[in-house]
């Protein structure tokens, strides 16, 4: 059974589309970080720095603060993500990230009877390897069943779960952790799943926080240079290209606008 087409080839059934939606985030998040290192050097206090700070002086101290280095002060705001789609593979990625706040949906506590599961394009893409791999899920799913139907509980039956089985996320990220998750996430290097969604989630904090995020990233897009030596993934020009186009693209776009 074809459930829909992504990227030209074709979406087998039981596989979950990622999703990747921002939910909440510090209001005003480009002032708060001016305004929180402003005082560091001010005899004033934060409230009315925030009353006296221009938009251009808002937007010079970003580019200084993200130039220098100086990451303390974008601890101040934060960012929650809701994220669907994604399989266990890139959950226990995920956690990895320490400085950040996760709530996952249980599967102690949510039967997975009807899980949905997550097939790798790699598989997907080659129609003997999908075969194989949504069979296996199928035994999977009916051995789950047969365990709970046989009075096993919830949170022993899920011992038979595969790792691609989809899970649901909510997650909290500081200004100044997700640089660094973008920094790793995003590189080509990074394992597909978790790089797909660390491009969506970068797409949406660009949206609200563009000159934070502004040259946000994988670590080669931060700095210009690859740190990843002689494991380098060869597309190095290429990674900057995307760079420089990306901010051609921004310039015009504030142009237009204007």
């Amino acid at each position: 059974m074809i459930k829909r087409k992504e990227n030209g080839w074709p979406l087998p059934a039981g596989f979950y589309m990622l999703k990747v939606k921002l939910l909440r985030y510090t209001q005003q998040p480009e002032r708060t970080v001016a305004m929180a290192a402003r005082l560091c050097y001010s005899p004033v206090g934060a409230e009315e720095l925030e009353e006296k700070l221009s938009d251009e002086q808002v937007t010079k101290l970003i580019n200084k603060i993200v130039s220098l280095g100086h990451m303390s002060t974008l601890e101040h705001v934060s960012f929650t993500f809701a994220v669907e789609g994604v399989s266990r593979v890139l959950s226990h990625q995920l956690v990895r990230h320490r400085i950040a706040s996760y709530s996952q949906q249980s599967q102690r506590y949510v039967a997975e009877h009807d899980f949905q599961y997550i097939m790798p394009p790699s598989i997907a893409q080659n129609e003997a390897a999908s075969r194989c791999f949504s069979e296996l899920m199928e035994k999977v799913r009916q051995s789950y069943a047969e365990l709970t139907r046989l009075g096993v509980p919830k949170e022993d039956a899920r011992y038979v779960l595969a790792n691609a089985t989809e899970t649901k996320v909510v997650l909290t990220f500081n200004a100044r952790s997700l640089l660094n998750f973008f920094s790793l996430r995003c590189c080509l290097r990074a394992q597909w799943e978790i790089r797909q969604m660390a491009d969506l989630m970068l797409a949406e904090v660009k949206k609200v926080a563009p000159l934070l995020f502004k040259n946000a990233g994988a670590a080669c897009v931060q700095t210009g240079r690859c740190p990843e030596g002689e494991m380098t993934c060869g597309h190095f020009s290429e990674m900057i290209k995307k760079r420089l186009k990306d901010g051609k693209e921004k310039k015009d776009e504030k142009t237009d606008k204007a």
